[in-house]
């Protein structure tokens, strides 16, 4: 296990630029603070869960990621970038916050995307929509709640990005959305790029994770492969609720 000031370097040494880089990387409001002195490395061709309970930090975390918020101190680089035009043409983010337009259709929502982000795939959207049984001419607004969800995550999904932040994707939504959700995110990501899960439903995406990140309090408790976790005879799920003592 590493400690939160070591780097969680998922893959082998490479002289490629790191998909995202923390380092130091301190968020404070006033005299609270929400993220202190995080480091992370993260390369191409990994699913990584950001776990912790609710309030640990992992929103922020993927705030200053996309830009909505600034460091009080540290940095975040994307591919070598500071949060910024650059970066944004090669994050895909979901938010946590739901903000289609319920009265836009499917089809109006397809559109607005594939004008605003060139690697935007139209093909891989209504492939994904017809496996769904969706009709891209329904308005968002009379989507039930699960497939509301599954239209955000593959307008997210359908982006040719290089690094997929998913901010809660299976929160609040029944167990046969979530194994769609989980399925999708593991069938449209390329090798190059990854992706950075945040969640605290560890049961329910363990078997997708390649590497873990245990937050607690704005502090990385520890990062490691899962793998190296399952070779002690623990599942992720285990060894979060040992951590947490749930």
């Amino acid at each position: 296990m590493q400690n939160n000031d070591s780097f969680l370097n998922t893959s082998a040494a490479s002289a490629d630029i790191p998909l995202l880089e923390c380092r130091n990387l301190c968020k404070s409001y006033g005299a609270l603070p929400v993220l202190y002195n995080w480091n992370i490395t993260i390369a191409k061709g990994r699913i990584v869960g950001l776990l912790g309970p609710n309030g640990s930090g992992k929103t922020t975390l993927i705030k200053l990621i996309n830009g909505l918020l600034t460091p009080t101190s540290g940095e975040v680089l994307i591919c070598g970038n500071p949060p910024g035009v650059e970066s944004k043409k090669v994050i895909s983010y979901l938010s946590d916050k739901d903000a289609l337009d319920s009265g836009m259709r499917v089809e109006d929502t397809i559109n607005l995307y594939s004008d605003f982000f060139e690697d935007f795939s139209e093909e891989r959207m209504y492939g994904m929509l017809k496996r769904l049984s969706i009709d891209p001419m329904t308005k968002i607004g009379t989507l039930s709640k699960g497939n509301r969800e599954k239209v955000r995550l593959i307008l997210t999904m359908s982006r040719e990005a290089k690094l997929y932040v998913l901010d809660e994707p299976i929160g609040g939504v029944d167990p046969a959305a979530r194994d769609y959700i989980l399925d999708t995110i593991i069938k449209n990501y390329s090798p190059e790029s990854s992706i950075l899960l945040s969640t605290h439903l560890i049961s329910d995406v363990e078997r997708i994770l390649d590497d873990v990140i245990f937050v607690s309090n704005g502090q990385i408790m520890f990062a490691d492969a899962a793998d190296n976790i399952r070779a002690q005879g623990k599942s992720v799920d285990q060894l979060f609720r040992e951590t947490y003592r749930f």
